[in-house]
C-alpha cells in the first residue's frame, strides 16, 4: 500500500484552544446590575430560612430569661434552631439531625461523648438490623409475591370490590408492620397501580372504576401508616417514644417489642377496619363489581404469580431469618411470672441485639445462585435510610438535653395549672394537637417536640407519663390530610389517581376515629399492658 502523506492542522488540534469562540471584548455588566444579581443570589427564601435558625437561637439567648440554670435557656435556643431547620428543610434533614453533635458541646449542654452516645444505642441497632432485613425482602421480590398471593385470595370470582380493597390494604398494613412506612408504601404502590393498569383511563373510565382506583391508592398510603403503629419497627415515631422513655426513666422496665405489640396491634386493627369502612362508604359504589369484572379477574393475578416462578432457596432463607427475628422479639420478655429468653443474659440483650444478629446471618448464609455469594452483601445495603437513623439519634439527643439541662424542670413548673385537669379531657386534646402539628412537619420531628412536653404535663398532673406519651406519639402518625404530611402521602399523590380533596374527605373522619379509639384504649388496655395504674410516687422520684 502506498504511503499517503497526511497533513495535520496543528492549529485546530491545539488542546489549549477553546471549543467555542471567545469574544475579545467580553460583555461587562454595569456595576449596579452585578450588585442586583449578587443580592438576588444571596437573598433566596432558602438562605433566609438558613439564617433564621441561628437568629432565633441568638434572640432567645439574649432576650429570654428562665428561672433555672443557663443551660436550660441554651437548650431552648438550640431547640428553636434545630426545629426551624427541620420544619423549613432549609438544610437537608439528615444534616440538621447531626447539629446537636456540635451545638450541645458549644452551648454547654452536654459533652461531645454524651451527645454521640445518643446516636448509637439499642434502639438504633434495632432500626439498623430491621432495615437490612427489609432490603433483603425487597431485593428478592418477596413483598411482591406476598402481595399477589393475598390479593389473589381476596379477589373473588366474580370480583368483589370491598374484599379486593381489603386484601390490598391488609397486605400493605402487614408489610408496614415490619419495615418503615415509607418503604412499605414504595413497595406496595407499584403492586397496587399494576392492578389498576388493567382499567381504562380518560373518558372511557367509568365513575365506579375511577372511585375504586382512588380507594386503592388511599388504602395503600393510609394502610402503611396504620400498620406501622402496631410494631416498634413499623415507624420511627414508636422508636423515638421508646428511646425517650428509656432516657427519662432508666430505672423503669423498658418498652419491649412484645409489650408495644400487645397494645399497638389491637389499636391498629380497630383503626384499620375504620379505614376500610370509610373507603367502602365513600368510594365503593353500586355497580362497582360489574364494572371491575370486565377488566380484572383471577387469571391476571395468577399469570403475574407464575412469572415470579417458585420460591427460590434465597427467598425461603430470608423468610426464615425474618420469622426467627419476630419470634425472638416476641419472646425476649414475656411476663413478670414467665421470663423470656432475655433472662438467660440477665437483661444485657435487647431487641437491637437480636435484630443485628439476624441481619448478620444474611451476610453468612449462601444464596445458592453464584458460588460464594451470600444472601446479602454490603453493596445491597447502600440504600440504608441513614436519614431516618440520624433523625432518631437527634430525637434521643434532644430528649436527653431537655432533661439534663434543667429545661424539663422549668416546663414542669410552668404547667402546674394542669394538675386539676381530668385525664379524660386532656388525652384526646393531646392526640389532637399532635395530629395537627404533624400535618405541617415530619412525624418524627413532631414526636421529638411533643413527647418531652407531655412528660412534664404528666408530672404536673401526677399521672403515669405513658398515659400522655403514647396518645401523643401515635397521634403524631395521623398525618392524613395533606400530601406533604408524610412521604407516604406524596407516594400516593404522585400516582395521579387522587386529589387533595380525596385525602381530606377520607383523612378527616379517619383522624377523628383514631383519636377516639386511642382515648378509649389507653386508659383501659394501655393501663393493663403498660402498668399505668400503678402508683407514681416512686416513678417520679426516680
Amino acid at each position: 500500500m502506498a504511503n499517503i502523506p497526511i497533513t495535520v492542522d496543528h492549529h485546530h488540534d491545539d488542546l489549549k484552544s477553546p471549543l467555542l469562540p471567545v469574544s475579545e471584548h467580553p460583555i461587562e455588566r454595569p456595576e449596579s446590575t452585578q450588585q442586583q444579581f449578587f443580592l438576588r443570589s444571596i437573598l433566596t427564601p432558602n438562605n433566609v430560612f438558613i439564617l433564621l435558625g441561628p437568629l432565633l437561637c441568638l434572640v432567645i439567648c439574649l432576650c429570654v430569661k428562665l428561672d433555672g440554670p443557663t443551660s436550660s435557656r441554651n437548650m431552648l435556643a438550640v431547640m428553636a434552631w434545630v426545629f426551624e431547620w427541620w420544619m423549613t428543610e432549609a438544610v437537608p434533614m439528615p444534616i440538621t439531625s447531626m447539629a446537636p453533635l456540635f451545638l450541645f458541646p458549644l452551648f454547654g449542654i452536654a459533652s461531645a461523648d454524651d451527645v454521640a452516645h445518643s446516636y448509637m444505642d439499642d434502639v438504633i441497632a434495632l432500626v439498623l438490623g430491621s432495615f437490612i432485613l427489609a432490603l433483603a425482602v425487597e431485593h428478592y421480590n418477596i413483598h411482591r409475591r406476598l402481595a399477589l398471593n393475598i390479593t389473589l385470595l381476596f379477589c373473588g370470582d366474580p370480583v368483589k370490590p370491598p374484599l379486593l380493597l381489603l386484601g390490598i390494604c391488609a397486605t400493605t398494613a402487614f408489610v408496614s408492620m415490619w419495615m418503615h412506612n415509607v418503604a412499605a408504601a414504595l413497595l406496595m404502590m407499584p403492586v397496587a397501580t399494576g392492578i389498576l393498569q388493567r382499567f381504562p383511563v380518560g373518558p372511557a373510565q367509568s365513575d365506579q372504576v375511577n372511585k375504586f382506583c382512588r380507594a386503592v391508592v388511599l388504602g395503600v398510603i393510609y394502610g402503611s401508616a396504620v400498620g406501622g403503629m402496631s410494631t416498634l419497627t413499623g415507624t420511627g415515631v414508636n422508636l423515638i417514644l421508646v428511646g425517650m422513655w428509656k432516657s427519662y426513666f432508666p430505672e423503669e422496665n423498658p418498652i419491649s417489642f412484645n409489650k408495644w405489640f400487645f397494645f399497638g396491634f389491637p389499636s391498629a386493627v380497630l383503626i384499620f377496619f375504620a379505614l376500610w369502612g370509610i373507603l367502602c362508604c365513600l368510594y365503593i359504589k353500586r355497580g362497582s363489581a360489574q364494572a371491575l369484572s370486565a377488566y380484572l379477574d383471577k387469571a391476571h393475578l395468577k399469570r403475574e404469580l407464575q412469572v415470579l416462578g417458585p420460591m427460590s432457596f434465597a427467598e425461603k432463607m430470608v423468610l426464615s431469618v425474618f420469622s426467627m427475628l419476630v419470634v425472638l422479639w416476641m419472646t425476649r420478655r414475656l411476663t413478670d411470672d414467665i421470663p423470656g429468653w432475655g433472662a438467660l443474659f440477665k437483661g444485657r440483650a435487647g431487641d437491637g441485639t437480636v435484630s443485628v444478629m439476624m441481619a448478620t446471618l444474611l451476610f453468612i448464609i449462601p444464596n445458592k445462585k453464584q458460588p460464594g455469594e451470600k444472601l446479602m452483601d454490603w453493596n445491597k445495603c447502600k440504600k440504608l435510610p441513614w436519614n431516618i437513623i440520624l433523625l432518631l439519634g437527634a430525637g434521643f439527643a434532644i430528649a436527653d438535653g431537655v432533661r439534663t439541662s434543667g429545661l424539663a424542670e422549668f416546663l414542669s413548673k410552668a404547667l402546674d395549672f394542669l394538675e386539676e385537669t381530668p385525664y379524660l379531657a386532656i388525652a384526646p386534646a393531646v392526640c389532637l394537637v399532635s395530629s395537627i402539628i404533624t400535618e405541617f412537619t415530619s412525624n418524627n420531628a413532631t414526636t421529638t417536640l411533643v413527647v418531652p412536653l407531655l412528660i412534664q404535663i404528666a408530672k404536673s398532673m401526677h399521672v403515669h407519663p405513658l398515659l400522655l406519651m403514647v396518645p401523643g406519639a401515635i397521634g403524631a402518625q395521623f398525618s392524613f390530610l395533606l400530601p406533604t404530611g408524610t412521604p407516604s402521602n406524596i407516594v400516593g399523590f404522585a400516582t395521579g389517581h387522587i386529589e387533595m380533596s380525596d385525602m381530606i374527605k377520607t383523612g378527616l373522619p379517619l383522624k377523628i376515629v383514631g383519636i377516639a379509639i386511642l382515648s378509649l384504649l389507653m386508659p383501659s388496655l394501655g393501663a393493663y399492658v403498660f402498668g399505668t395504674d400503678k402508683t407514681m410516687q416512686l416513678l417520679w422520684k426516680s
